[in-house]
């Protein structure tokens, strides 16, 4: 969120939005010190868990790289995908049954790394532009210039409208789904969203392993505030890049 508010800044800054924000930042030096902090923040950690996930991976002999509990595509996830597509329009007599991800959710994954290597390749060549200016031609700089703010705008559209709507605002989880604040799911919930997961779980008996107490009142209370806020932030941010984009567009 911070990446978008000080990024779409720069990609708009004809709006008045744009220009108060800057003043209130301090100017686009300490502006531009906010937005670089925060995008080697967001490069550590987005690299970092893939490091810490091959590790594991790499010490588990028995992994299945393209069984349930892998992100990495399979052929259900097509079949699962052009099921539920049908089943909107009525072709289908009942949506997909999901198991543990579901294909939207490997989108969002994978797409995360797309995004930060170009957004991070391209970010890093006009940081480091005297540098990179030795051995790249200009029109390396305008090509990186356009590259991060395309991807840069694509991510937010993503973030704040695809992945709030699976997550958030679809008729199962509206208005919030708190489980990355708690840490469990509801069990009638699990059961109705990842069938095929629950009907596995029950039937090798480690469903019962996995059942915890449900969250406090107090976590509760938490997570609701906390997760509201981090939805009213990330909505504000969406309407005011829309309004960058319909009065400058993209490039």
């Amino acid at each position: 969120m911070v990446l978008t508010l000080t990024g779409m800044v720069v990609m708009f800054p004809e709006t008045g939005w744009a220009t108060t924000l800057i003043k209130l930042f301090g100017g686009p030096d300490d502006f531009g010190y906010v937005h670089r902090t925060a995008a080697v923040v967001f490069l550590i950690a987005v690299f970092g868990h893939a490091g810490v996930v091959l590790l594991r991976l790499s010490k588990d002999k028995d992994f299945d790289w393209f069984g349930h509990d892998s992100l990495l595509p399979r052929k259900k996830d097509w079949a699962d995908m052009k099921g539920q597509f049908g089943w909107f329009f009525g072709k289908g007599d009942a949506a997909p049954r999901f198991d543990r991800w579901a294909y939207w959710e490997k989108f969002d994954y994978w797409a995360v790394y797309w995004g930060a290597l170009v957004i991070g390749l391209s970010g890093l060549i006009l940081w480091f532009s005297p540098f990179f200016s030795r051995f790249l031609p200009g029109w390396a700089f305008n090509l990186a210039t356009l590259a991060h703010g395309l991807e840069a705008f694509l991510a937010v559209m993503t973030l704040f409208v695809a992945h709030f709507f699976n997550n958030h605002f679809r008729p199962s989880k509206f208005p919030l789904d708190t489980v990355m604040f708690v840490g469990s799911w509801d069990l009638e919930e699990f059961k109705e969203d990842r069938p095929e997961e629950y009907e596995r779980l029950k039937a090798s008996g480690e469903l019962e392993k996995r059942l915890v107490a449900p969250p406090s009142k107090r976590a509760n209370t938490v997570s609701y505030a906390l997760g509201f806020t981090l939805l009213g932030i990330g909505l504000i941010l969406l309407i005011l890049v829309t309004i960058g984009f319909f009065q400058r567009g993209l490039v």
